[in-house]
């Protein structure tokens, strides 16, 4: 969940590890520290609080040079906020920085302290430190693999060992980590945003592997000492593309990018402009064979995309699809098989429970799709195929452009599939395409009325408690909706199927409270009509958002969005937009930090 840097090489490494924690700020974190070498000893600089901070810090320590150094962001799991749990660890010649969890670092904790040996810190991190160096007899990575057989749980570590200047260690297994080799030196990190400005080739460090990284060369063995020369990837974006390019925040410009990141992901799986075609991405037509169900498995604002491509597909093939919350399902002894197709979502591709689920799919031999945002990420390798949404760096912890590509994914999905499987003509996925194409002026019309839904967000601003209701797709949106607003805006907010309203939830609804009504389907429009005028007669305070839906009597809402004009099935696209937007101007009059929420990070690599 948090950042990891490692340098070494030819520039200043202090400059190099500033700059890209820096970089890895949006993952979200408490505390930032480095250590580097320094006349063969290795420093170590840390604090709570912010990268400026620690960057404040180091700069007061001008008489330290080094070239080869680890830091690190971290956000609080074992032990609470502090300097003295910030990573980087030392203990002995062991100097360590790690994202996971140790599972048995108390059981080790024991039997370290049995030979006299206690951590000063409240971390499992520590407690592996204290383990490598009391493994430790000279040769590092004989202690490594020593260290693997008694660790249990997910871990990224980067190590060094103090009679090893200029050399970092690597290690993973679960948390993510990437690599380059450059003119400059020798790079990794948690994630490709830190390593952009140095390179746009790069690989992923395999599981269970030992990365060792010097100057001019990254060596990496399997734990039978077997070189490997992994899979080098490239990524098409720059450094612009992880910069506010003159937003305030990187949620608003990641909202305004949208229509550019769904053309990005549909245009090339469009042949001829007319139809569905996945051959570029290697997913043959027989993927869909003998497919008897559809299990649908994501955490979070995946899973609510998850809930809308259920409508679709279900509509479309006729067969059951199901939606599950990743962190339940591989608990629940799951019914798949062979005949199941299992998809996976996730912006990150390392998403612990997602990529767990996966997992247990691939044991029971069932079809896994998964749609990611990153390539070479775990999900991505362990899937059978994987549809890329190419929606470039997220970088604020609140999902929108992934979500609604994500979407597009999905949709493309439901059309390719139905169209193998005869349940719709071509002429019929013609005319889906053509529409799903027509989103894209949809939200470039949508995001005009962000002056208007932000003068609507100073009543909202105000408010500890809001409800979303809607019907059938609107439903789905509406726990999308509610989740943006309750991360980044922190109130408290509930999505109810609307006509569950006289079910228990009414008694809820009091004066003055919002209620953010969706109403864009038309099968259900008089329903959901009838629902909203159930909570105004409880003086609810009515945002009511409808499809094109002019109108409407004007006594059941308070204030009214008209979203441009688009098939009930599209509309979930332009009410995602707005239901961002609504999020995210709440949280800016509320004087919030939108793009770093508290006690979230934007990749959840741990369950």
């Amino acid at each position: 969940m948090c950042g990891i840097i490692g340098f070494t090489g030819y520039l200043d490494a202090k400059n190099v590890l500033l700059d890209g924690l820096t970089a890895l700020e949006y993952r979200g974190y408490d505390s930032a520290g480095i250590a580097f070498f320094h006349k063969n000893s290795i420093q170590t600089i840390k604090t709570t609080g912010k990268v400026s901070s620690l960057r404040d810090k180091v700069t007061s320590s001008s008489e330290f040079t080094s070239t080869c150094g680890i830091g690190h962001t971290r956000w609080a799991t074992h032990g609470g906020v502090s300097d003295t749990n910030s990573h980087p660890h030392t203990f002995g010649r062991v100097t360590l920085i790690h994202n996971g969890i140790i599972e048995n670092y108390h059981d080790l904790e024991l039997e370290l302290a049995a030979l006299g040996k206690h951590p000063v810190s409240q971390t499992d991190t520590e407690i592996a430190a204290m383990l490598l160096d009391s493994l430790y007899e000279g040769d590092a990575v004989a202690a490594i693999k020593k260290a693997i057989k008694r660790l249990e749980g997910a871990y990224a570590f980067c190590i060094l060992f103090a009679d090893e200047p200029e050399v970092i260690y690597c290690l993973r297994n679960g948390s993510p980590l990437v690599a380059c080799q450059t003119k400059e030196g020798s790079v990794i990190a948690s994630d490709m945003v830190a390593l952009i400005r140095y390179s746009k080739d790069y690989f992923v460090l395999p599981e269970m592997h030992i990365a060792r990284l010097t100057k001019d060369n990254i060596t990496v063995t399997d734990l039978d000492d077997v070189i490997i020369n992994p899979k080098m990837l490239h990524v098409n974006w720059d450094m612009t593309a992880a910069r506010k390019g003159g937003y305030p925040h990187f949620m608003l410009k990641e909202i305004h990018e949208q229509p550019e990141s769904i053309r990005s992901t549909i245009a090339p799986r469009i042949k001829n402009k007319r139809l569905p075609d996945f051959s570029a991405d290697e997913i043959p037509d027989q993927v869909f064979d003998h497919i008897h169900r559809i299990v649908i498995v994501a955490c979070g604002t995946a899973m609510h995309a998850g809930l809308v491509g259920k409508v679709m597909m279900e509509k479309l093939l006729r067969i059951p699809v199901t939606v599950e919350i990743a962190s339940e399902f591989r608990y629940q002894d799951p019914i798949i098989d062979t005949n199941t197709l299992l998809i996976t979502i996730s912006q990150s591709g390392e998403t612990a429970d997602t990529l767990a689920a996966l997992r247990l799919a691939n044991e029971h031999q069932s079809k896994t799709l998964s749609i990611v945002n990153v390539k070479g990420s775990s999900i991505a390798r362990e899937s059978d195929y994987v549809l890329y949404t190419h929606a470039g760096p997220e970088i604020a912890v609140a999902s929108t452009k992934a979500y609604t590509a994500q979407l597009s994914c999905l949709y493309l999905i439901a059309y390719h599939f139905a169209l193998i499987k005869g349940t719709i003509t071509e002429n019929d996925c013609v005319k889906q395409i053509e529409e799903l194409q027509a989103v894209i002026p949809a939200i470039e019309k949508t995001l005009t009325l962000a002056d208007e839904i932000n003068k609507i967000c100073l009543n909202l601003s105000e408010k500890e408690d809001l409800f979303f209701i809607g019907r059938g797709l609107d439903y789905a949106l509406s726990c999308e909706g509610s989740i943006k607003l309750k991360e980044i805006s922190y109130i408290h907010s509930e999505a109810y199927a609307a006509g569950e309203l006289k079910h228990g939830t009414l008694s809820l609804v009091t004066e003055g409270i919002p209620v953010i009504a969706l109403a864009t389907q038309s099968n259900v429009y008089n329903k959901m009509i009838s629902n909203i005028r159930e909570v105004r007669a409880r003086e609810a305070l009515v945002i009511l958002i409808t499809n094109g839906e002019s109108d409407v009597d004007s006594s059941i809402y308070d204030y009214h969005i008209t979203l441009p004009k688009l098939s009930d099935t599209m509309a979930p696209f332009t009410t995602a937009v707005v239901l961002q937007l609504l999020a995210y101007y709440t949280s800016v009059h509320r004087g919030l930090n939108v793009d770093q929420p508290r006690n979230l990070a934007k990749s959840v690599t741990v369950e």
